[in-house]
């Protein structure tokens, strides 16, 4: 390897060994949306036993949209989890899809480390964007709710 400076050297010991590597790409969403949330996760992370999710579509947000999937969850004495989830063309559509709706929970409140873009509503639901993917997680109208919401919030967002 005459005449290769050490960094060249390097560069090109770094291209050889990632022959053969796959390069990551994005992974699409499963075609069942409500499989990214388990009625087992949801149960350890609430404390209750869950039912498996009933699964609905959810109603476009505007005309010529996608329909999203809804996903509800129930327990015996505790107040239904509903996920709503929807999967946009691409990113950016999805970025800005997100944005538009933020305007209809105002005033959010940003959360850090969850997803690509994440806040709470004034009535303590979070909404997440992820890639292509927008999803919804509402426990009802109470603020003990946003630390549990949180942690299967980045439970979703990791299968993304």
């Amino acid at each position: 390897m005459a005449g290769l400076s050490e960094k060249s050297l390097i560069a090109l010991v770094f291209l050889v060994g990632s022959w053969g590597v796959p390069f990551a790409t994005a992974t699409e969403p499963p075609p069942d949306l409500c499989s990214l949330l388990t009625a087992a996760q949801v149960s350890k992370t609430l404390g209750r036993t869950y039912d498996a999710p009933v699964k609905s579509v959810a109603p476009r947000p505007y005309a010529n949209t996608n329909e999203g999937t809804d996903c509800h969850y129930s327990a015996k004495g505790a107040t239904n989890l509903w996920f709503r989830a929807y999967v946009d063309p691409s990113p950016p559509a999805s970025k800005e899809m997100f944005a538009k709706l933020k305007i209809f929970y105002s005033p959010p409140t940003p959360i850090p480390d969850v997803g690509d873009e994440a806040y709470f509503d004034p009535k303590h639901a979070i909404h997440v964007r992820k890639g292509k993917v927008r999803f919804y997680l509402d426990l009802g109208n109470d603020p003990a709710a946003e630390k549990p919401l949180k942690d299967l919030a980045t439970q979703v967002a990791g299968h993304l």
